[in-house]
């Protein structure tokens, strides 16, 4: 199999395949971002669909090199990667100290005028942690584009919204925001974990005991197969395109909070 059509099965979409370095192109889930990427080095290759792979997939053709020149071509990208990673997590650094606490039009659109945010050169950043380090950030500008620093890591990355409680894993920020809200109305603890994508959000779901799973409901049904793959109950909304936000904007809190109430009732008694 080519490269190209190696990148296209895993839902890349390249019209000139590019040598020697990692480059951003279209996704067939998401066609108008950049959501993919992929690195082609003659008889070596890697692919990454950012929305389905928590790990870039490794393309091989005829065996052209030796073992050993792949093995050093292989160290070579490995450590670009950390360098590359470093940096990100340095300019996160960077940014998180210059960004204000306010509002932004992101979050009014998404139902939350009041929520204030870090924000900074008028985006706002969600800070994305391994742990407590602090290894980059997702930037969100007005009309709701999101990307992450160049290089940085985002394999178990998370932003977590902490009140010491139940467990819930979502994709995004705005999902979380409106979960958060749903939780206080039912008066309920939690601890919300944002994965920032579908594939991320299966690891870091499996990788912590008990909690539910708030999937989207994307119209290629990648959002529910990671919840489904996370082995945990799930809320996902009866509308096809739509999030827990679009859902809690739709219905309003209490609707949205009794439909959330039910996934979470069943996970208590799943686990007593």
């Amino acid at each position: 199999m080519r490269f190209d059509d190696f990148a296209r099965l895993h839902g890349l979409r390249i019209n000139n395949v590019i040598v020697g370095r990692w480059v951003a192109v279209p996704t067939d889930d998401h066609p108008r971002k950049r959501n993919g990427r992929y690195k082609f080095l003659g008889s070596i290759g890697w692919v990454q669909n950012w929305a389905t792979m928590p790990a870039p997939e490794v393309w091989r053709g005829e065996p052209e090199v030796s073992l050993q020149n792949v093995r050093r071509r292989v160290e070579y990208d490995n450590h670009e990667r950390e360098v590359a990673a470093v940096r990100a997590a340095s300019k996160a650094g960077w940014i998180m100290h210059q960004t204000q606490f306010a509002p932004h039009p992101y979050l009014t659109k998404k139902g939350f005028p009041d929520e204030p945010a870090h924000v900074w050169n008028e985006l706002l950043v969600v800070p994305m942690r391994l742990g407590a380090k602090l290894i980059g950030c997702q930037l969100i500008d007005n009309e709701g584009n999101k990307k992450f620093l160049h290089g940085q890591r985002t394999k178990g990355a998370m932003f977590t919204m902490d009140a010491r409680g139940t467990p819930i894993f979502c994709e995004g920020y705005a999902t979380a925001l409106s979960v958060r809200s749903a939780m206080k109305a039912m008066k309920v603890r939690y601890t919300i974990h944002v994965a920032f994508s579908a594939g991320n959000l299966e690891g870091i779901a499996r990788g912590i005991e008990g909690g539910v799973v708030v999937a989207d409901n994307d119209p290629n049904g990648v959002g529910e197969r990671a919840a489904k793959n996370a082995g945990k109950p799930y809320w996902i909304s009866d509308t096809v395109g739509e999030d827990f936000n679009d859902y809690h904007q739709r219905v309003g809190l209490f609707k949205a909070s009794m439909s959330l109430k039910r996934v979470l009732f069943s996970s208590s008694s799943a686990e007593t």
